[in-house]
This record gives structure tokens, C-alpha cells and sequence, in this order.
């Protein structure tokens, strides 16, 4: 079975709201553990365009937003669920999800 990190990036007072989805949807899940997840703090920056319905900003003004990058493991048969999950739950219109899949070493 395939192996995903799962990779995106949330304004920090909706990073806990996130990882709860996530990990409910079977995200960060090691061994016996659920819900694992690494964060890093750092700023965001967009400019929306004609015909972007940014939840934070103004179309045609640059914005900086305090963010949290979160990554977590995933198996493939959680991958979509997980996705979903970021999708439903964040506030951006177009939440950057990065899925990379792993490669076991033996």
C-alpha cells in the first residue's frame, strides 16, 4: 500500500480546526498513534484577482496572513478522504494542498 505526505498551509487560529479534520478523516496516523502531525509557523502571501472571492483580503490587493504549513503521513486509502477534509474545512477558496507520495526504504 502507497504512502502520502500530505502538505498545506492555514491561518493559525484555524490550524487545531484542521488537523482535527484531517485526523478524523484518517490523516496522521503511525502505529498506534492518530492525529500525528508537524507544523511550522510562517506568512502567507497572496494577491487576488478579478474574479477571486478571497475570504481574507481585497481583490486587487496584496495580503500577508500569520499561517501554519502542517504536514502529515497518510496510506492511499485515506488520501481523498483526507483531501476532501482540508477542502471542506479551510477558509481559502483555493487551499494550497501538496501530495507527495513516499517511498519505502528497506
Amino acid at each position: 500500500m502507497s504512502s502520502y505526505k500530505v502538505v498545506v498551509t492555514v491561518p493559525e487560529n484555524e490550524a487545531d480546526k484542521l488537523r482535527e479534520a484531517i485526523g478524523n478523516a484518517g490523516g496522521g496516523r503511525l502505529g498506534n498513534y492518530t492525529h500525528c502531525s508537524f507544523s511550522v509557523k510562517g506568512t502567507g502571501r497572496f494577491l487576488p484577482i478579478d474574479g477571486a472571492k478571497p475570504a481574507i483580503g481585497q481583490v486587487g490587493r496584496p495580503e500577508q496572513v500569520a499561517e501554519e504549513r502542517i504536514e502529515i503521513s497518510c496510506d492511499s486509502e485515506s488520501l481523498k478522504a483526507v483531501v476532501a477534509a482540508i477542502r471542506e474545512t479551510h477558509s481559502y477558496e483555493e487551499p494550497a494542498i501538496d501530495v507527495y507520495e513516499l517511498t519505502e526504504i528497506e
